[in-house]
């Protein structure tokens, strides 16, 4: 299929596959009604207060972007021309990468699914955030991959740590060394952290060092707050995507010269989950054998939102300058979303402010709790927990479940396991004593979020003086 694509015969006539006649898709043409991005101050506001809309079509016989009669062709895995083509535009005008290509995935699972498959062995170790969501790091492990964590702070992973990881793998006793890191760089779940640029490049330099591929799965990218706010209400398009990309932090891939970054991008966070729809970018070598990969398994994803993505980014739709219009007018809304958590206090904890995303992080004292135990103890192994906070972290989110009938994510599901023979031994804090927080979103309602914050205040209260 490859080399019949790739043929340079114009008119070619092909007899070869069993693909079933456009004139036989019993579409005739799709309505999309989706918000009008007019608004030049606030897109999502305007939307839900005057419900004002605009109408996009894909067409079987009419011009349009992606026409139905080839949207709904067999297509290769990198995704039908028109979608890659409209994602490699934004791509390229909002990262700028060098030399790099793009394909589309179901979503960012799917991509990272896929990653993972490819570069991972049975018994290779992947590189991670100390915490990181599950959903994602248990992909790899049905096939004999392990993870390690390393350690993090309130601005995500340390340099230092990583690189004292790499210097002290004993290839004898744990394999080769770690060739992935997997990170989440804005807004990581679960603890909202964003890394810095100047963590970034420390990041990239000891990837050029050791010769790490870092997988950059940046959902929340666009979601990033408190950020200067420019003159992003100019009517014109160009000064006002200029201005908009202002407002956003360099990523990895785009400061990518060796080609060792693959970039997961997904419409879930920014449209809705259920798109299913995202895209990787990476180098021509990754592009090929992950679509290699591809085209043997899910194949490229479905063709109502690639139509839907094509003529939303075209002329007919929001064009490129509207979707960023989008965007920033979405960043505001969980902005207030989030002022409004962090105005609700809880006592007995603390609440981060995180820079994007849509969690924070809750820091529980635990310390102050009557039931608190510190075992006072020298030697032995540097990772086995030397208090109790575990223990009172998950019955408080079983009580906080349970009593006050409001959930929140205890911060040991999230917590990679640790091994003693990639920690240091000195004056290291184990992970089990340091799993003291509690996630929680703030995208649902201020309706949803106060009642949230009253449970888990009144929850607080009952659990430490109890």
């Amino acid at each position: 299929m490859r080399v019949i694509s790739e043929c340079p015969v114009t008119d070619i006539i092909t007899m070869a596959n069993g693909d079933p006649h456009h004139s036989l898709y019993p579409f005739q043409q799709i309505m999309y009604e989706v918000p009008s991005v007019q608004d030049p101050s606030d897109s999502v506001t305007s939307w839900n207060n005057s419900g004002r809309t605009q109408i996009i079509h894909s067409y079987r016989d009419q011009e349009c972007a992606l026409p139905i009669c080839k949207a709904f062709q067999y297509s290769r895995a990198a995704g039908l021309v028109q979608c890659k083509d409209a994602l490699t535009d934004f791509t390229n005008l909002i990262f700028a990468p060098p030399n790099h290509h793009v394909m589309l995935t179901f979503g960012n699972s799917d991509g990272l699914t896929k990653i993972f498959r490819l570069f991972g062995q049975r018994g290779d170790h992947f590189l991670t955030d100390e915490f990181s969501f599950p959903g994602m790091t248990n992909c790899p492990l049905a096939y004999g991959v392990k993870w390690v964590g390393v350690k993090m702070d309130s601005g995500g992973i340390i340099p230092e740590e990583l690189e004292k990881v790499l210097i002290r793998w004993d290839q004898a006793k744990l394999g080769r060394r770690p060739r992935l890191l997997y990170l989440v760089p804005v807004g990581q779940n679960p603890t909202g952290s964003t890394l810095s640029v100047d963590r970034r490049k420390k990041i990239y330099a000891i990837a050029q060092t050791w010769d790490l591929i870092i997988v950059e799965d940046d959902p929340y990218y666009f979601l990033r707050y408190d950020v200067p706010q420019t003159n992003c209400a100019s009517a014109d398009p160009d000064e006002f995507i200029k201005n908009f990309e202002s407002t956003l932090i360099p990523t990895f891939l785009s400061m990518d010269v060796d080609g060792r970054v693959l970039r997961l991008d997904t419409f879930s966070k920014v449209l809705a989950p259920g798109m299913r729809l995202g895209w990787i970018t990476s180098n021509k070598l990754f592009h090929l054998k992950l679509g290699e990969y591809t085209d043997s398994s899910t194949q490229p994803p479905h063709a109502f939102g690639q139509m839907f993505v094509t003529e939303m980014l075209s002329e007919h739709g929001w064009k490129i300058e509207g979707f960023c219009r989008w965007l920033r007018s979405l960043r505001l809304d969980y902005q207030n979303r989030l002022d409004f958590l962090l105005d609700n206090p809880t006592g007995y904890a603390s609440v981060n402010r995180p820079e994007a995303g849509m969690f924070v992080w809750i820091e529980v004292f635990f310390e102050k709790h009557p039931r608190f135990v510190r075992e006072r103890c020298s030697g032995g192994s540097p990772v086995v927990a030397r208090t109790n906070t575990e223990c009172l972290l998950n019955e408080l989110f079983e009580r906080l479940m349970n009593t006050q009938g409001v959930v929140f994510m205890p911060a040991s599901t999230f917590a990679i396991p640790e091994n003693a023979l990639w920690v240091e031994s000195d004056g290291h804090v184990p992970l089990g004593d340091r799993t003291r927080f509690l996630r929680a979103t703030f995208a649902d309602t201020e309706d949803i979020i106060e009642k949230g914050m009253i449970r888990l205040g009144k929850g607080l209260r009952e659990f430490f003086q109890e």
